[in-house]
């Protein structure tokens, strides 16, 4: 774990607001899983859309991971730094027929789900390879936003179309060489994933899909955010992960690969967003610290109220107050913690904003005509990857490139 000590000074290099991520950290929960899932065949593939940073994809596929990506440019950029084609599946949703036929010219697998899609499959890409999605009817996550499955979402094909599928694969004399679920993202309950699993496994009977290479049971791993949560079992969980699927394969009569795609598990945990106090404000009964970096930087606290633990690394032991830490934005809510508890906030104080490895720069933009924070990666102890923030001229002149007077 990188020090606070560490984290203050590559703020003082570097300038804030900046993203830090510890590579190391990332390699050791990708291991963890193969330490937790006592399975052969099992692939860890990285949902890419959690963090693009090319400093961790390079340490994620220098220790052997896959792809999971969700657009054409992800596929592309994971090809472009070396992952196998093999090691990458595509699983899109309501994707256009030009981003289709750009995927399938890769060669990429490509996981399908719905039946709008696999009808032009069978149409227009006979004897195509190919994934398809299920929606398992489990309902899980840690916000209505992140929950996958279930009537409510747009993921998957319905269970219950089992018959129109097999139809289609027939007519297009299609080969489904994967199946696939994904619940939602951080899971709450170990009962869920045993049963969209259970599931999925029913579906893949080999009367219904006898050419299986795989069976991919997506991600949602849940890490502790607040302080105090306890961490998930995962030595149990996948003990018995484990054991659903191995007595899966005795039933289907082989061994097929498994295969989970974290993000956030892998991530979420390694990331800090350093921001510099800038105002000290009080409005009446509330205190509001305001800082260099706002929402579109960091917006799951706005977009879904997701808690982040903030650390006031400049004075750790200073009397404790209640904060509301805002950002620089032009929007109310621009809030990364509303009435939080934090040592004495002065002008200057460099605060951490922790778990900030998934899902927050990734999910950023340039609202208010504000620069992306940089990024730095460290492992060993050192610095092995820099992306700069750009300055408020250089976005500017890429903005102006952008367009063409007609």
């Amino acid at each position: 774990m990188l020090s606070d000590s560490f984290l203050l000074q590559l703020a003082d290099q570097y300038g804030t607001p900046l993203f830090v991520y510890d590579g190391d950290l990332v390699k050791e929960r990708y291991s963890e899983l193969y330490d937790f899932i006592p399975c052969d065949k099992l692939q860890i593939h990285y949902a890419l859309k959690a963090n693009y940073s090319i400093g961790l994809l390079k340490i994620l596929r220098d220790a052997g991971a896959g792809i999971d990506a969700v657009s054409p440019a992800e596929v592309e950029l994971a090809l472009r730094l070396g992952f196998a084609m093999d090691k990458i599946i595509y699983t899109a949703n309501n994707m256009t027929d030009a981003e289709f036929e750009s995927v399938c010219a890769t060669g990429v697998v490509m996981n399908i789900g719905s039946l709008s899609r696999l009808r032009k499959i069978a149409k227009k890409h006979p004897g195509m390879r190919l994934c398809l999605r299920f929606n398992p009817d489990v309902c899980d996550g840690d916000s209505v936003h992140t929950m996958t499955a279930g009537a409510l979402t747009k993921f998957g094909i319905l269970l219950d179309d089992m018959e129109e599928v097999k139809a289609l694969v027939r007519e297009g004399d299609l080969h489904v060489i994967g199946l696939h679920e994904h619940t939602g993202s951080g899971l709450q309950h170990a009962e869920s994933v045993y049963t969209a699993m259970s599931r999925l496994m029913a579906a893949a009977a080999p009367e219904n899909f006898p050419e299986l290479e795989f069976l991919d049971f997506g991600g949602g791993f849940k890490v502790p955010y607040k302080p105090g949560e306890e961490r998930i079992d995962y030595v149990t969980m996948g003990g018995k992960i484990a054991s659903l699927f191995n007595d899966f394969c005795k039933s289907y009569g082989r061994d097929l690969v498994m295969r989970f795609e974290p993000g956030k598990y892998l991530a979420a945990e390694a990331g800090h967003l350093l921001v510099e106090v800038n105002t000290i404000k009080r409005n009446r009964e509330r205190l509001i610290a305001g800082c260099n970096s706002g929402f579109p930087q960091l917006i799951r606290p706005m977009l879904y109220g997701a808690w982040h633990t903030i650390d006031n690394l400049s004075n750790p032991d200073g009397p404790r107050h209640l904060y509301d830490v805002c950002g620089n934005i032009c929007e109310t809510g621009d809030r990364f913690a509303e009435q939080r508890e934090l040592p004495e906030i002065r002008e200057y104080d460099i605060l951490a904003i922790r778990n900030a490895g998934a899902y927050c720069y990734s999910m950023g933009g340039i609202y208010n005509l504000r620069s992306m924070p940089g990024e730095v990666v460290v492992s060993g102890g050192k610095v092995v990857y820099r992306r700069r923030r750009l300055s408020d001229g250089e976005m500017i002149e890429n903005i102006l490139k952008e367009g063409v007077d007609l």
